[in-house]
This record gives C-alpha cells, structure tokens and sequence, in this order.
C-alpha cells in the first residue's frame, strides 16, 4: 500500500519553507520593503541596462540653418547575486517532545535575521559582500549628501542645506525614510516655525511619522547602525534587488557541523540524534544610478544621510588619471563599486571610503576604459590610471 512517507513529507515541507521565506523577505528587510523588487534572477549575475547619456536638443539659426545631431548611450550596471545561509541544529527529542510549533516559531526569526543581515550590507555596508557594489551611505557620501548630525533641528531635516534638499538637488524625491529607534525622541522634541510639534501621530499613514509626507520607518530587527547614520532617506524605487530562484531550505539528519573559526567538530549530527535546518538565500541588490536631465553625469546620489554626533572616520583614495604621455586627464569619470566621481583639471578623483576591499573603473569616450581592484586601509592612497 503506498504511504507519504517521512522523505516525502519533508521535501514538501522545505518546498513551502522556501516559498515562504522568498515571499515574506520584504516584511524582514526594510530595505526590501522600500526598494523596487525586480523578477527572479535566474543566473548568478545579471546586465541592468541604464542610461549613460542623454540626447540634446538645438536651436537653428535662419531659414537655412543646418541642425544638429546629437546622440543617446547606454552603460551596463552588473548586479550579483551573494550568498546568505543559516544552519539550525535541534534535538530530535525535542522536536517530539515540543508542544507547540517549533517550526512555526523558527521561520519569523529566520526571516528576521537574513532582513537584518541586508539592511545592514546595503544601506551600512556592514559584513558587504565584495561582489556586491558599494552600500548606500557610502554612495551618498561620494556625492556630498550628508549633513552634520552635531544638532537635529527643523534646518537639518526639511532647510534649504537640510537632508531633504540634498536629494532634490539631483533630481529625485524622497519617499521614505529610515532611522533607528532612539530618533523617535528626538523628532518628537523637533518644531516647526510656529512652534508647533514637526511629528504627530498619524495613524492612517503608512508610518507614524513622517518627513514632507515620505514616511519614516524605525526597523526594529537591530540593522540600523547609529554609527553610520542618524537618519537615511531618500528615493527608495532608484535601488532595485532581485531574489535568485533557487533559495533552498534543507533538513540534515547526517554529517558534523564544525565551528568555522577553529574548525572543532561542534554537533554530530547522527551521533547525537540530531537534526539540522540549512537554509540558503540569495540575493543581488544595484543602484543604477541611471542619467536624468539633473543628474546627466551621475554622480550625484538619490539618498542622503545625517551623520552621527560623532562622525565615521574614513580614508581618502585617490584615483589619479593620465594619458599615455603621463599628462592629466580631466573629465574622466571614476568608479568605486558604483560610486561615481569626475576627475578635475589635476585628473584626479578623491573618494571618502571605509577600510575594505572593492572594485574600481575608470572611463572617459575615446579612451580604453580600465578596471581593477583596490584595497583601502587606515592610509590615505593613490592609485595611477593610465587611459590609451
């Protein structure tokens, strides 16, 4: 007589475990909830085509005034899937002996802690993996989008040099914010010109709070980092990540699990009675960045941040760029995982970075465009690109 049996009954059970964990990641990451989702990647890198140059328009002198042409170009921004896994031993006693749903109790926190795990590689670059570009403050720090956090005031937030007006300079509209959890206290002390409180409660928006009507959101699964920032905000549907297909969820019942600093045998599975949930999730996440008729060089950023009391301290990386006689070339543009920078009349780029390792290109039409990689360390440096 055929039965379901208990391998049978376990794929099914990983099947639903992954749709689940596909499907609910937006309400575990606040970055997923804000940013635009695109379809699953169905390889592990994928070509987002933006544009990296617009067409111009001219006036024709006189009836017999030859026009002009013009030309569109496009760039390709690459986006990566990076890997995140969690492995969760239990005790097959304990499993029987529960009273309650075990598994119903694992799944929110496996939720919770990949979101936390996102927000903060993405918008902090906390634990970035290198494949992935740079995060968000980063990206708005190459563009000067951050505002001294020593005093939060109405100027800071909604002034003419305030956070706010830092993305409209580029063309872009906040439609959210993020900040963390001990900000409620100071935006609620914050008032406006009349003395009136600036944040009330508004229980039919989407957020309690809210910044020039862009929602304010306090992530509670411990991402923010008040190190980095104070607060973020900005046009959230410029960033765009992608869920790769194959998010896989495992119960193991054989082999060890080592500890993977010192590599001692931690859990036998099958010795102890044991069994392992493994699950694997991947992602990829871009900011394309792409030209706007007040963005056309796009170097400017569609966020913006407001530092903490004390600012982060970073070190200065210049790419300087020459041509094959060793001369200056200006008007080049250098990349640094996707943050973007115009080098001067000196050919030179300077960006503000956090130790780590990434990626860089360097471009201009008409010229062989470079790339490598580069290394940041506590020491200012400078690195030489030559451009044939």
């Amino acid at each position: 007589m055929s039965i379901i049996n208990k391998e049978a009954a376990e794929t099914l059970i990983q099947e639903q475990l992954s749709e689940y964990i596909a499907q609910d990641m937006p309400n575990g990451s606040i970055f997923m909830r804000l940013a635009r989702r695109l379809p699953n990647m169905t390889t592990k890198q994928t070509r987002i085509p933006v544009l990296d140059m617009l067409p111009m328009a001219y006036w024709v002198g006189g009836d017999n005034g030859l026009k002009q042409t013009s030309e569109q170009c496009w760039d390709n921004v690459t986006m990566t899937a990076a890997e995140l896994a969690v492995i969760i031993p239990m005790s097959e006693s304990v499993i029987d002996d529960a009273d309650f749903d075990i598994m119903g109790e694992i799944k929110p926190r496996i939720i919770e802690a990949i979101g936390k795990r996102v927000d903060e590689a993405v918008i902090f670059g906390i634990d970035r993996p290198a494949e992935w570009s740079a995060d968000i403050i980063t990206r708005a720090r190459q563009a000067g989008n951050n505002v001294s956090g020593a005093t939060v005031d109405y100027d800071t937030l909604l002034g003419e040099n305030g956070v706010i007006s830092m993305v409209e300079q580029g063309g872009y509209l906040v439609n959210g914010g993020v900040a963390s959890v001990a900000m409620r206290a100071k935006l609620r002390s914050i008032k406006d010109g009349s003395e009136a409180p600036l944040f009330k409660s508004d229980i039919t928006g989407p957020s309690q709070y809210s910044l020039d009507g862009a929602p304010l959101y306090f992530p509670l699964n411990g991402s923010f980092d008040t190190s980095s920032a104070q607060l973020v905000v900005g046009d959230w549907s410029q960033a765009v990540y992608s869920i790769r297909q194959d998010v896989t969820v495992k119960l193991l019942d054989q082999g060890v699990i080592q500890d993977p600093a010192t590599k001692d045998i931690v859990y036998n599975l099958a010795q102890q009675d044991m069994v392992a949930l493994r699950v694997v999730f991947r992602m990829g996440w871009a900011l394309p960045n792409y030209a706007t008729r007040m963005n056309s060089e796009r170097t400017f950023c569609p966020f913006a941040y407001i530092e903490p009391t004390t600012p982060v301290t970073t070190t200065n990386l210049t790419v300087k760029v020459t041509d094959a006689d060793g001369a200056a070339v200006a008007g080049a543009y250098a990349e640094i995982s996707g943050a973007r920078v115009k080098t001067n009349d000196s050919g030179e780029a300077v960006f503000s970075l956090l130790p780590g390792d990434y990626t860089y290109s360097v471009k201009k039409r008409g010229l062989t465009t470079k790339t490598g990689d580069v290394t940041v360390t506590s020491q200012a440096a400078t690195i030489t690109v030559t451009l044939m």
